[in-house]
Parts: C-alpha cells; sequence; structure tokens
C-alpha cells in the first residue's frame, strides 16, 4: 500500500518547573535563594530518511508527544533538558501546518531536520527572583508549555521525469522496459494505483529517476479518477514525459489526448506548464499509428520534440533517453513551497504574537473570558499554590493592560472572570 498523505499531532515537551529552595548560610535571610531551573522540554524534530518511501508508519501512529525537561533542584541544580523527540520521514516529505496552511519544511535530503514544534523553556527558580527588596523570595516559575499543532505530511516522490498520459497508453510497460523497476501490468485501465520509480542509465553513462505515475482523466484537477494522487507527484519532476497511445486502440484520438492532460496539468498547477515537455508516440508498432501521427504533427501548436517509439520492441528508446538526459541537464530545480527561512538542517519560523496578547470576550453566563496565548502561557507558568506568585500574576495581568481593560467593558468588584478553564472574582 502507498501512503502519501496523512495528519498527525505533535506535542513538544513542557519545560520542567523551577524550585523554591532556601541554602542554610549565617547571616544570610532564610538561608539564600537556593532553587534551580527547570530542563527545557524536547523539542520535536522530523529528520529525512533516504530509507523510507512511503509514509505507511503514520498510517497507525499518529500521535507523537515528546518528553517534558526535568525540575529545577536545590542547591541551585538546573534540571536536566529532555532529548529531542526524532520522527523519521522519506525524503520528498512536505510538512504543512493543518490550522493555518502554512508550509514549515519541504525536506529533500538525507538527514536534513527540521523542528516542527519547539519545547518549552525551563521554569526560573526562586534564585533567579532574589532583588535587595526581596533577598528571599518564596515564589518560582513553572515550565512553559511546549508548542502543539496539528500537521500535515504530504509525500511529493523525489523524480527527475514523470510519465504522464491517459490510461493505458503504455506508461508502466515502458518504465519496465528502460528500467529494472517491475511494476503491475495489465488490459484495463489503473493498473497503476501507485507511483512506480525507476533509474535509467544512458548509454553514454548518465543517469535519472523516472516514475510512472497513475494515468490521468479529464476532471483530475478535481480529484476525479485518481486525480490529486497522481498530480501531487507531477509537482517534483523537471521534465515531462507525455506517452501518447497513437495507435487508437482505445478509441480516442490522440491529440485530443494530447490537450486533455496538458489542460488538467494547467488546471491543477499553473507551473507545470512551465516543465519541458517531451513526447513519446507509443505503440508505434501497430498499423495505423504511422497515419494518427501525421495528423498529430499537422494539429500540433507547440514545439515539444516528438520521438516515435514502441515500448514492446523497444523501438525509438535510445533517442528518447538520450533526449531526455539533455533536457535534464538544462533544465533547474522547480521550488515547490516557500518555506521562510529555511537552512540546511533546521527551520526557524518566526510567529508574530498578537498586539495585545489578549482578548476580552462575553460568555452567555455573563463571565469576562480572557484568552490570548501571552496570558495563557503566563497562568500555566504561574505556581497558584503560592501566594506570592499568585500576587507576581496578579501584577502581570496589571501591566499588561487587562485590569484597565476588564473595567472599559463594564467589568464591577465581584464580577466572574475565566481564564482557560479557571475562574477568578474581579476585585477593584
Amino acid at each position: 500500500m502507498f501512503i502519501d498523505q496523512v495528519k498527525v499531532y505533535v506535542k513538544a515537551g513542557d519545560g520542567g518547573n523551577g524550585m523554591v529552595a532556601f541554602r542554610r548560610e549565617k547571616y544570610v535571610p532564610d538561608g539564600g535563594p537556593a532553587g534551580g531551573d527547570g530542563g527545557k522540554g524536547a523539542d520535536v524534530v522530523f529528520e529525512v530518511d533516504e530509507g523510507l518511501r512511503t509514509l505507511m508508519d503514520f498510517r497507525y501512529n499518529k500521535h507523537f508527544k515528546a518528553k517534558r525537561g526535568e525540575h529545577g533542584g536545590p542547591k541551585n541544580r538546573h534540571g536536566r533538558n529532555a532529548e529531542p523527540l526524532i520522527v523519521q520521514v522519506p525524503p520528498g516529505t512536505i510538512i504543512i501546518d493543518e490550522d493555518t496552511g502554512d508550509a514549515i519544511a519541504d525536506l529533500t535530503k538525507h538527514g536534513q531536520k527540521v523542528i516542527a514544534a519547539k519545547g518549552g523553556r525551563g521554569g526560573r527558580g526562586n534564585t533567579r527572583f532574589a532583588t535587595p527588596a526581596n533577598p528571599a523570595p518564596h515564589h518560582a516559575e513553572n515550565g512553559e508549555p511546549g508548542m502543539e499543532r496539528n500537521l500535515i505530511l504530504e509525500l511529493k516522490m523525489l523524480a527527475d521525469v514523470g510519465l504522464v498520459g491517459f490510461p493505458s497508453v503504455g506508461k508502466s510497460t515502458l518504465l519496465s522496459v528502460i528500467t529494472s523497476a517491475k511494476p503491475k501490468i495489465a488490459d484495463y485501465h489503473f493498473t497503476t494505483l501507485s507511483p512506480n520509480l525507476g533509474v535509467v542509465e544512458t548509454e553514454d553513462n548518465r543517469s535519472f529517476v523516472i516514475a510512472d505515475l497513475p494515468g490521468l482523466i479529464e476532471g483530475a484537477h478535481e480529484g476525479v479518477g485518481l486525480g490529486h494522487q497522481f498530480l501531487r507527484h507531477i509537482e517534483r519532476t523537471r521534465v515531462i514525459v507525455h506517452v501518447i497511445d497513437m495507435s487508437g486502440t482505445e478509441g480516442r484520438d490522440p491529440y485530443d489526448d494530447y490537450v486533455t492532460i496538458n489542460e488538467e496539468l494547467r488546471q491543477y498547477n499553473l507551473k507545470l506548464t512551465e516543465r519541458p515537455q517531451i513526447i513519446a508516440a507509443n505503440k508505434m508498432d501497430i498499423p495505423g499509428s504511422e497515419e494518427n501521427l501525421k495528423q498529430f504533427k499537422e494539429k500540433m501548436k507547440d514545439d515539444s520534440p516528438i520521438f516515435s517509439i514502441s515500448a514492446i520492441t523497444k523501438k525509438g528508446l535510445r533517442d528518447l533517453l538520450f533526449e531526455i538526459a539533455n533536457t535534464l541537464e538544462r533544465t533547474p530545480e522547480f521550488p515547490l513551497v516557500e518555506v521562510s527561512e529555511q537552512e540546511e538542517h533546521v527551520t526557524y519560523r518566526h510567529e508574530k504574537e498578537e498586539e495585545k496578547g489578549f482578548s476580552i470576550t462575553r460568555a452567555d453566563d455573563g463571565a469576562f473570558v480572557i484568552s490570548g496565548p501571552n496570558v495563557e502561557r503566563l497562568f500555566k507558568m504561574t505556581d497558584f499554590s503560592r501566594d506570592e506568585s499568585v500576587r507576581r500574576f496578579s501584577r502581570q495581568l496589571r501591566g499588561m493592560g487587562i485590569d484597565d481593560a476588564l473595567r472599559e467593558l463594564g467589568a464591577e468588584d465581584g464580577d466572574t472572570v475565566r481564564l482557560l478553564k479557571y475562574e477568578f472574582e474581579f476585585i477593584e
């Protein structure tokens, strides 16, 4: 089974909690703060493994949760950082954020890595909060929550050349003749249900990867037939070899086939029309093919080179392969997606924070509901078992302008304020 698109959930590790501790030392208030910081939570990292060919491993395992950092210890001991969670993917995998639709990374080379979810930083121990005014603080931070997100993994095969054409035009036969690949071949439509790859070596020792992709039909760009399952993989190819049944044994006109397939490519992605195209006029060993080829050339409106071949008898294959190799040498790679700040090993994406860091709405029961990544992160990093931490959290809310915003919305003494699943009382 060929799996080429999956949805997964990833959760990076939370940071370890900071500790409240004191050392016993003469003439130092409360012995002096000695609580260590928590360790950093584990990142979720996707890494390319060239030994993988499909996304089959993700069919049943779709949740990846990384470990949290170790909590801080006494005597200013820093908690251990958690090791990254490495998730192996095949070359050609594009990682997309399902919620935003943004492409996070396009992973093509063996060993290439990307951090898909960053682990939370460790919470600070009470040593970090010591000041001349408060030399013995009794509060520390909880670890920052790790990032969590829903991702789409999409596999687009790494082939230099893609064979396109209607079903049963001879693509699989051609692939089996020019490579050592053994695709399934039969007399019925859609024999090829998943892409088949093969390596071609020409007589002058040039080589390239060629893919026999599932047959197109009219409406494929809308998902008809094998639709997107095919078109997704043609995006990677640098050269398109359009295989046409010149014998017309299927009852179709060869030129109409040519126009229909190109229109499907254009409708799916306009950039596909930029790929150089070579026409392989197949089944030339069948009577009537020469006359059909003559009519085809008369109707042609572009200058794509045409090669007469017979995959069964191997006629014309040498010249076709030389032309493909020559075209590849002068054709650059086409970028698939625009990924911000992508590097060789790791991609970091800058995410713009909300201007205020919070928003306030009114619930049906009259409660004021505070939300926003900044305020929610502050809440999760506060240890509410310590009064000093609660007072610090209140000061932080006031500093963010939440108190004033509540008053502007009509909040009065005793009103209910909700943050996540917790409720507070508004006090003037």
